[in-house]
């Protein structure tokens, strides 16, 4: 579980990819290496994956994850190259501020940012959202986009919109975001669930 407030940006140094196996992405993070468990989940760009191996070169921590076909098939990480840069969180622990919202790191669908509109440090982004999923997001709702938890301002059919301030600008990978770009999108958990009772009404 994590709260979509990102504590780092990686830097994606290698991608392994195994015949009829999972793809493996080496990510470098600046987590003190001690403090990444082999098993712990790590959010990467609002993705929740297993770290599997862990190391430092020089001065840089770096975990490797592993993805199989269906995560790779509705995430953006089939897309990932060398040098991508990626928003990381770490697990909720018991008695951690849940400064964003509930976040389960279980992407539903990719998102395309159609517009963007840049206020000094700041900006209005909006994207497009896949139609099954747009029903789920409404006008002052939580969402997340490449793991960052996000406020709602406006929503119009399948589109909406965010406006990000500039420490998020700072602190994630949203800065360099350019129209056209896909990233992963989860919609509110709380409006995940409301929408499944009503269809079994």
């Amino acid at each position: 579980m994590f709260t979509g407030i990102v504590t780092d940006v990686g830097e994606l140094l290698a991608i392994e990819s195994r015949a009829g196996g999972p793809v493996r992405f080496k990510i470098a993070c600046s987590y003190a290496l001690d403090s990444i468990a082999i098993g712990a989940s790590i959010a990467c760009s609002g993705v929740c994956l297993t770290v599997v191996e862990r190391g430092k070169d020089a001065e840089r921590a770096w975990f490797v994850v592993e993805a199989g076909a269906e995560t790779l098939r509705v995430t953006s990480l089939r897309k990932w190259r060398v040098g991508h840069r990626v928003n990381l969180e770490r697990a909720l622990k018991v008695g951690d501020e849940l400064g964003g919202h509930i976040v389960a790191g279980h992407v539903d669908g990719i998102a395309v940012l159609i517009e963007r509109k840049d206020h000094l440090d700041m900006a209005d982004l909006t994207f497009r959202l896949p139609h099954k999923l747009s029903r789920f997001v409404a006008e002052k709702g939580s969402i997340a986009i490449d793991g960052i938890s996000l406020t709602v301002n406006r929503v119009a059919g399948d589109a909406f919109s965010v406006f990000i301030i500039p420490h998020t600008l700072c602190a994630t990978t949203l800065a360099a975001l350019a129209v056209g770009h896909e990233v992963n999108c989860e919609v509110d958990m709380m409006a995940r669930y409301a929408g499944r009772l009503l269809e079994r009404e």
